[in-house]
């Protein structure tokens, strides 16, 4: 066995572990393991013999944060002139022609832009929700596992879906679209290929078809059935905006979440993006389920869908996570600049006390770990992950704050100054370590124009 390697992240200016657990003095890791072993109180010093120490006494210390949902593909198609100004569905209409070019090679350099700038703000672990499949990525995920290691953090791949075309009354391009069988057989070999069951596990998969309405009744159930056989997640968009609402009586002659019901999603392994049109006897109905909703601020600010009933939701016992959702409708994948945005449009719907920078953070750390279905991360606790975030408050924007966590969010911290994910570093000196931030750039960009023009 490996001799441990103690480290012992030693007196943060404050500390965020999510669980209200004293750790003033720091937290110790052991990096042979990547755990949590041992929170050190104030007053106090480490137990445990330590062999390294990291002086915190200028950072604000996190647990890493959580993206719930995103789509990193759409990196490539940030403010992009045809979707500018639009609702959801008029704003999807205007980008799946162009998604459905994509090529392997853009998926692979998208997925990797798209971490190392969630990385380098704070975020150890990704759910993206890829679910366009035109015949030259057919092996879309397969890329992203690649990218997903080479970056090293971890992430939650769901295998979307979407098999009603425009010939069948759904949105996308016929193009993008798959048979029931193809997406039923391809996520069964995601899942035996790349899913990790373990605790501290870098890879899941979860199965995620687009929408309610982009794919067949009988789609729904078989996902929900092949998920559980195999215990992984499942994922979709869910009442994001009125015309979605209306969208799903004309086709199923229900609300959607009654339609969801009825395939069998309404449980504690679903987890939905947005959640926004729920009535009171939904909400209530989704917390005795203990479905997770992913919060979506930016996005839903964008594309003036609406705000989340955060409050309610967490009040009926829903699971509260955040999402910076897909770069062409945030535009951006940084999750600290999500948090205080989730707490600057809650104050639109709540009273400034009934929604703290506490609350925010939470969500996107231990409540974004209960959405995707993880008790080992998203909090600092003994036993649990070495997934770490740690900022500085050295900017003009900081200048004269007084107390440092709420500060973070308040002034709009924006980027980490370290970033651990199983206890190895990620980032140090708010730089990447694993890749030139440059080349990664370069080849994004010249494959983001060659894009739009094909």
């Amino acid at each position: 066995m490996s001799t441990p390697q103690r480290l012992w992240i030693k007196h943060p200016s404050a500390i965020f572990t999510a669980n209200g657990q004293d750790a003033k003095n720091g937290i110790v890791i052991d990096k042979t393991t990547g755990t949590i072993i041992e929170l050190v109180p104030s007053f106090s010093t480490p137990q445990s013999p330590i062999d390294e120490v990291f002086d915190a006494s200028q950072h604000v210390v996190l647990p890493g944060l959580i993206n719930t949902h995103h789509h990193l593909y759409q990196t490539l198609t940030r403010a992009f002139p045809g979707a500018i100004n639009k609702p959801l569905f008029p704003w999807l209409k205007s980008l799946y022609p162009i998604w459905a070019k994509l090529m392997p090679n853009m998926i692979h350099a998208s997925t990797q832009l798209g971490l190392a700038e969630l990385i380098l703000s704070g975020c150890t672990t990704v759910a993206d929700h890829h679910y366009l499949f035109p015949q030259a990525i057919e092996h879309a995920i397969d890329l992203q596992v690649i990218a997903a290691k080479q970056m090293g953090c971890r992430v939650t791949l769901t295998r979307g879906s979407m098999s009603l075309g425009e010939k069948d009354g759904g949105l996308p391009p016929q193009q993008t679209v798959q048979t029931d069988s193809q997406i039923l057989t391809d996520s069964a070999r995601l899942i035996n290929e790349y899913h990790e069951h373990q605790t501290g596990s870098m890879i899941n998969i979860a199965l995620a078809p687009c929408s309610p309405f982009s794919v067949t009744t009988e789609l729904m159930k078989e996902t929900a059935a092949l998920a559980r056989k195999h215990k992984v997640m499942l994922h979709t968009h869910l009442a994001e905006t009125e015309d979605e609402n209306d969208f799903c009586i004309k086709m199923f002659g229900m609300r959607p979440l009654d339609y969801l019901e009825s395939v069998g999603w309404l449980a504690s392994d679903v987890w939905l993006a947005h959640g926004i049109y729920f009535n009171d006897e939904e909400i209530q109905r989704l917390g005795k389920a203990k479905v997770g909703i992913c919060h979506c601020p930016s996005s839903n600010m964008i594309l003036a869908s609406g705000i989340c009933r955060t409050k309610e939701l967490e009040a009926a016992g829903v699971k509260i996570g955040l999402g910076v959702d897909g770069s062409a409708s945030n535009d951006g994948s940084n999750m600290i600049q999500e948090v205080r945005q989730a707490l600057m449009i809650n104050r639109l719907r709540y009273r400034a006390n009934e929604v703290t920078h506490l609350d925010a953070l939470y969500w996107a750390t231990k409540g974004s770990a209960q959405v995707i279905g993880r008790s080992d991360i998203g909090e600092l606790a003994v036993g649990k992950q070495a997934d770490i975030a740690l900022f500085k408050l050295d900017e003009l924007r900081f200048s004269g704050s007084h107390d440092p966590l709420a500060a973070l969010v308040l002034c709009g911290a924006h980027s980490a100054d370290a970033v651990m994910c199983k206890g190895q570093w990620l980032v140090k000196d708010a730089q990447l370590l694993s890749h030139d931030l440059n080349e990664i750039k370069n080849q994004h960009h010249n494959l983001a124009k060659q894009l739009i023009l094909s």
